[in-house]
């Protein structure tokens, strides 16, 4: 880290980094430490602070053997296992044809980012009607090839896909642009000298491509699984949580234990338990980078 030497410097430097650190210190570094101070008391929101009383860790063992925590856990890890290989294969997928040059190219890069820059409101409005199980959009086309559909959003089995599906629909124009930049950023050098080996389509996808956007992909897994673990407004929106806690996730039970219920207590430990799952997840990516991620081209 670089320091200035004379006083005059460092004092320019403090003033200069000085609206960040308000920043950070009030938005990132404070809540840190409520949270970390609320998930030890019993505090109800709606009450004044002098009825708070120091529980210690009671309220981690209450969430931690308790039969909603494993629910949630569970919920919300099938989403990011849905989530995940999905939004990464139609990323690619997406971006390998946009970097191809077609009549339509440019009506079909709109369709694409249409979803991205569309409100969750009105397109959890959409797919609500297009995961209807009687007269869903999805599900008459599935007629159609003469397969009976789910009642998406009303079964406990197929909300969470129901959802991943809407999820994807909507993030995948995003990420795949920045997948098409790594592809622009490829020297075509390479093809060439794979087309002079004779080697095939997938070879040189699987050869050259993928090694050489290697890391655009780490970010990308990185982002989407802190995006899946922290999952809300598409559960909120489309089925609050439901049917039966079929779709409980972390984020989803933390705003109703802290703005429904009132219970911060609760809704800290939740928020507590997500930040160690979240870096521990993290660390388990950096450390496997190494296997994988080719920064060297």
């Amino acid at each position: 880290m670089y320091l200035p030497d004379k006083a005059g410097r460092r004092r320019a430097t403090a003033i200069f980094l000085l609206p960040s650190l308000v920043g950070i210190i009030g938005f990132c570094l404070l809540p840190i430490a409520g949270s970390l101070f609320f998930s030890l008391m019993d505090y109800d929101l709606l009450r004044p602070m002098e009825s708070m009383t120091l529980v210690g860790l009671k309220n981690f063992v209450r969430v931690l053997t308790g039969r909603e925590f494993r629910g949630v856990l569970a919920h919300t890890f099938t989403y990011l296992g849905l989530y995940l290989p999905l939004i990464m294969a139609a990323s690619v997928g997406e971006a390998l044809i946009l970097n191809k040059s077609f009549r339509g190219h440019g009506l079909f890069r709109t369709v694409c980012y249409t979803p991205v820059i569309t409100s969750w409101v009105a397109a959890a409005v959409v797919w609500q009607w297009v995961l209807s199980g009687k007269y869903g959009l999805l599900n008459q086309l599935l007629a159609a090839v003469g397969i009976q559909g789910p009642a998406w959003l009303s079964s406990a089995t197929w909300a969470m896909p129901g959802i991943v599906l809407a999820s994807v629909w909507k993030d995948t124009g995003y990420y795949a642009l920045m997948v098409l930049a790594a592809l622009k950023s490829i020297d075509p050098g390479y093809y060439e000298a794979a087309d002079l080996d004779g080697a095939s389509g997938a070879r040189k996808f699987f050869s050259i491509t993928l090694p050489l956007i290697s890391p655009t992909l780490f970010l990308l897994i990185v982002i989407n699984i802190i995006y899946g673990l922290q999952v809300f407004d598409s559960v909120l929106i489309m089925t609050d949580g439901g049917p039966g806690g079929a779709t409980t996730v972390f984020l989803e039970r933390i705003y109703k234990y802290a703005f429904v219920q009132y219970k911060m207590g609760m809704a800290s430990v939740y928020a507590c338990i997500l930040f160690v799952v979240l870096l521990v997840f993290t660390a388990v990516q950096f450390w496997m980078q190494k296997r994988w991620v080719n920064y060297d081209a």
